[in-house]
């Protein structure tokens, strides 16, 4: 048999048609949204006013197993897809481990991460509704530049809502995402009356994803012809997301590998939701049991700490409730974490599949996670997100298990994106200077306090 390739690309007539509806083969699904105004599930129409109604009908379609990618979308994909599949030889040999290693590498584009792959999509729909523009959140600033590549594609204006941390600790995404024309807001702001409201409690904050989502959707309900777009989280994102997972499986299969373990890292589920579509459904199908693991931040671990419950999607309280695993909507994590990792919940979808044991969780402090990102880099030539090396970590361990115990194991990691624009966080690493910061039980309870009550479903 001939060495597998240290990268392999699939052609441009291989990149998938459909994307994956991983709820089409879920045994159990999600517990329905709960629209806040009536305390009742959430109806397709109830979204119409904050999404796109294709989107809204993707977001609550749990029957249909695959959906066709349109044409205006695979032709855009074909510019920056297939992404490559990535044999980790330099790495395996670092280690000395007997596990072969895999990683998805989607940094090659100019948002620099994997967030183009539903950007496109929602951009599209938003596009061919005839919307007068959108408006989004972004936190370590992949969303958002994402997002403003593709609305700069299909001629629509963009407001951009950035936590207030990430906008003063990476002002070249802030420039990137401007290049494209979005205009781009430090959230909180004073140009909302949710962002007022929470100045007005907490002047200092340095924001969070749930402040600058208020924010986001505020403005578009309140500016005719605008929608609000998510990049994390959504049923709608992981949707589109799969393309990364449906990538991956026809390279593998190609090469007659199949992963032991696949590993993500976590923040909101966009990118592991994706990485994992056509393996979690061969879990759900019982054609295979690959170990599925997503990796969080010990910041911020809505997933090994958090609680499975109802909770608003941001912090001002006006998105619909999910049921999901959360720290509480108010839950603001500290400004010395260096990644994007920053929501305070999960996807529904991940968050149903972790409580009923179809997958596993575990937490990294980020000093631990830099210190293999810069291993990582030295080996593989690519300096990771600091979101993906949170995956490195999880997917150095299990080589380092297989080194003990002799075990051959095929690994799968997502790498996310590029850290480019996060040197900030590696010069605080290389310098000594990062610090972390593990919430306490208490600290914790907070947030935990501010769930909200629904009336028979959550007293």
């Amino acid at each position: 048999m001939s060495k597998i390739p240290h990268r392999l690309y699939l052609t441009e007539e291989q990149i998938p048609r459909q994307w994956y509806n991983i709820r089409a083969d879920m045994k159990e699904q999600p517990d329905p949204l709960i629209n806040p105004a009536t305390m009742k599930p959430a109806a397709e129409e109830d979204l119409y006013p904050v999404f796109c109604e294709k989107l809204a009908h993707q977001e609550m379609d749990a029957a249909t197993r695959y959906v066709d990618i349109p044409e205006e979308i695979l032709d855009i994909y074909k510019v920056y897809r297939p992404s490559p599949l990535i044999r980790a030889y330099n790495l395996e040999r670092e280690l000395g481990t007997p596990a072969k290693i895999y990683y998805k590498f989607e940094g090659n584009n100019t948002s620099g991460s994997h967030k183009l792959n539903s950007a496109v999509a929602q951009a599209y729909y938003a596009k061919e509704q005839g919307l007068k523009g959108l408006t989004t959140e972004t936190g370590a600033g992949q969303w958002g530049t994402a997002l403003a590549e593709a609305c700069s594609y299909f001629g629509l204006p963009l407001t951009v809502f950035m936590v207030k941390v990430s906008y003063q600790q990476k002002p070249f995404r802030k420039a990137v995402m401007e290049t494209f024309g979005a205009n781009v807001i430090a959230s909180p702001s004073d140009t909302t009356a949710v962002g007022r409201k929470i100045l007005s409690e907490n002047p200092n904050t340095g924001g969070s994803l749930g402040c600058a989502i208020s924010e986001a959707v505020e403005r578009a309900v309140t500016t005719e012809g605008y929608r609000y777009v998510l990049g994390s989280v959504l049923n709608q994102v992981l949707l589109h997301q799969s393309i990364i997972g449906l990538e991956t499986k026809a390279a593998m299969d190609q090469l007659g590998e199949y992963p032991d373990v696949v590993i993500g890292c976590a923040g909101g589920g966009s990118n592991l939701g994706g990485l994992m579509a056509p393996y979690i459904q061969d879990k759900l199908t019982g054609k295979g049991n690959p170990r599925i693991v997503a990796v969080e931040p010990a910041s911020c671990p809505s997933l090994t700490r958090g609680k499975y419950a109802y909770d608003f999607c941001d912090t001002g309280k006006i998105t619909p409730m999910a049921k999901m695993y959360t720290l509480g909507s108010g839950f603001i994590p500290s400004p010395n974490h260096a990644g994007g990792l920053r929501y305070h919940g999960m996807s529904p979808i991940l968050s149903k599949l972790y409580h009923d044991g179809y997958m596993e969780a575990v937490s990294a402090e980020q000093t631990r996670v830099f210190e293999q990102a810069v291993r990582f880099a030295r080996v593989e030539t690519i300096l990771p997100a600091p979101e993906s090396a949170h995956a490195i970590y999880t997917a150095i361990q299990e080589a380092l298990k297989c080194k003990e115990s002799g075990e051959a194991k095929t690994i799968l990691f997502g790498l996310t994106g590029t850290g480019y624009f996060d040197m900030m966080a590696y010069s605080s690493y290389l310098e000594k200077t990062m610090s972390d910061h593990i919430p306490s039980d208490a600290e914790l309870q907070i947030g935990f306090d501010s769930l909200p009550k629904i009336p028979g479903i959550q007293e």
